[in-house]
């Protein structure tokens, strides 16, 4: 695919484009595809004089704009035909009445030039293989052998008219490379429209996620809203993706350590998270407790005392109990490491909350 030229979309100079793709190199530019034209308005213009400088015909010739160019590129089918010319070349309009009576099929010949609503584009045969090599897609499309002649139908059945290049067309790289190997197409190319629109679809969500980081008073700071649905997300994102089933559990024990990190480091001294062994962290998660029991028990009223009994069990000391007891499977573990450094987080922006 990359020995083949395509020209992409540029305004409304798709003459060029298409002529362009069609010989397989830059030969046309807009400023001599304007030549031609100039040249075939003062063909016309020749001619309209012959029947008198002064008839009415004459002066409102003079004052209608050219019909073979516009200001904004578009070229007619006289200049496409007239440029082809230079190369030895000949459009025969493929749904003519008297092309169909030939009962050519469209495999056997070499290109089409193809026009609806002042759009032009090339199809041609490179090697063994037919290329849509319209500007307005990301690059060329392959057609294959059965799918050509369904195409070239589709195509009329939209209002397309279709042009038959004849004569030998210059050679040209992609043409002798792929008489050789065949290409294969996985995906079709988009049209230069639908990749601009992911493009902008896939900025404005960058923005917004930028907005909601940086935070809606500007100043950079999170509220506390966004700041725990960033610290949510961020650790629902972290990925576990060590090499065997042993490392991913010690990650998963290491990532719940980090949830409470900010109490439990102001109590206990650390060790390694991971170098915990299952004994370890059921004990650390029960003197943490303890502690907090302790704490409540100082801020309560008199008379009025907190049982251990009336605590709710979180996933926390399930997943110490369970790792103590080696009732789980080390996938179950993994889960509940998990979702026990969600709960974590969570409780934590509730107390930060309080405070």
């Amino acid at each position: 695919m990359e020995s083949i030229f395509h020209e992409k979309q540029e305004g409304s100079l798709c003459a060029q484009h298409c002529l362009n793709n069609l010989l397989q190199g830059e030969y046309f530019s807009p400023v001599e595809l304007s030549s031609i034209a100039h040249q075939l308005d003062e063909e016309e213009r020749i001619r309209m004089a012959e029947g008198g400088v002064t008839s009415e015909d004459y002066r409102s010739f003079l004052q209608q704009p050219s019909g073979n160019m516009d200001d904004s590129g578009f070229f007619s089918i006289q200049v496409i035909s007239n440029a082809l010319k230079v190369w030895g070349l000949e459009l025969i309009l493929f749904n003519s009445p008297e092309y169909q009576r030939l009962r050519i099929d469209p495999i056997n010949e070499r290109s089409f030039i193809c026009n609806y609503k002042e759009h032009w584009f090339t199809v041609r045969k490179l090697g063994k293989q037919w290329f849509n090599l319209n500007s307005l897609l990301t690059g060329p499309e392959l057609i294959s052998d059965t799918y050509l002649a369904l195409f070239l139908a589709q195509l009329q059945q939209e209002g397309y008219s279709i042009f038959v290049v004849k004569g030998d067309l210059p050679d040209c790289e992609a043409d002798q490379l792929l008489q050789m190997i065949r290409v294969q197409q996985m995906h079709r190319p988009k049209l230069i429209g639908e990749e601009l629109a992911q493009l902008k679809e896939q900025r404005v969500l960058q923005t917004d996620l930028e907005r909601v980081l940086e935070g809606s008073d500007g100043s950079g700071m999170l509220d506390e809203d966004e700041e725990g649905l960033q610290r949510a997300l961020t650790l629902s994102r972290q990925e576990i993706d060590l090499e065997d089933e042993e490392a991913d559990l010690r990650r998963a024990i290491q990532l719940s350590m980090q949830g409470s990190s900010r109490n439990v480091c102001q109590d206990t001294p650390q060790s390694s998270s991971t170098n915990l062994t299952s004994e370890e962290l059921r004990k650390k998660r029960e003197a943490y407790f303890e502690k907090q029991q302790q704490q409540q028990q100082q801020v309560d009223p008199p008379g009025q005392v907190s049982y251990p009994c009336e605590r709710p069990t979180t996933s926390s000391e399930r997943l110490g109990s369970d790792l103590a007891g080696d009732v789980m499977s080390e996938e179950d573990m993994l889960q509940a490491a998990v979702t026990m450094s969600l709960e974590t987080v969570q409780n934590n922006l509730k107390t930060e909350r309080k405070q």
